[in-house]
This record gives structure tokens, sequence and C-alpha cells, in this order.
């Protein structure tokens, strides 16, 4: 199956999990409808200057952010660290993260979320 990125759903979420501003969301496959696994998650994240996923756990699942584009300061169970274009973190069931952009430049990310 093909999907032109012209046709991905696009949504938004203001202060997401307690963070700042707002994240855009371009769906590029769709849980239940598209996505045949048991992944709830396949999607491109923007986050502009000043725009942050705030910190949260993952149980029993896992997430996967891989830096498409910016940088990334992100919370690896409490660890700060910048990330940068190419760089990737997975959060396991029992751990936590948060996620900022990081500069001038957007953050964009590839976020995926895959139940065990």
């Amino acid at each position: 199956m093909i999907k032109r990125k012209a046709d991905f759903r696009k949504e938004t979420r203001t202060e997401m999990r307690g963070g700042t501003g707002t994240v855009k969301f371009e769906r590029v496959w769709e849980r239940d409808t598209e996505m045949k696994s048991k992944a709830r998650l396949f999607s491109k994240l923007i986050l502009e200057p000043g725009v942050s996923i705030g910190w949260h756990v993952h149980e029993n699942e896992e997430e996967i952010f891989l830096i498409l584009e910016g940088r990334a300061k992100v919370s690896d169970n409490g660890r700060e660290e910048i990330l940068e274009t190419g760089d990737t973190i997975i959060t396991q069931s029992g751990e936590g993260h948060s996620v900022a952009c990081y500069g001038d430049q957007t953050l964009v990310l590839l976020a995926a979320i895959v139940p065990y």
C-alpha cells in the first residue's frame, strides 16, 4: 500500500502531556484502518521552537522517536540529553521520557508506539 504525504491526516495537541505549546501530528499510518499490526501510533510530530511534550511513563508498550530534522532536548528516565538529526530514543515499559524542541529550528520526529 502506498500513501502520499498529502494524504496524511493532520491534527494538533496543545500542552501535550503537560508540555508547552502545540504539537502538530501528521498521521503517516492510521491504527486499525490501515495498519494491521498492534502499533497504536506511527506519526510524524512537528514541534516549533518552545514546544514540548511533557514527562510521561509508558506501560506495556514502547515508544520510539527518530529525529528527522532539528534538535531535541529529551529526558530519558531523568537523564537529559540533546539529540540531533538521525539520533533515536526508545522508551520501554515502565520507563518515562519527555521531549522539547531545542534551538531555533523546527523539530521533526517520527514516532511509533508499539504495545507488548
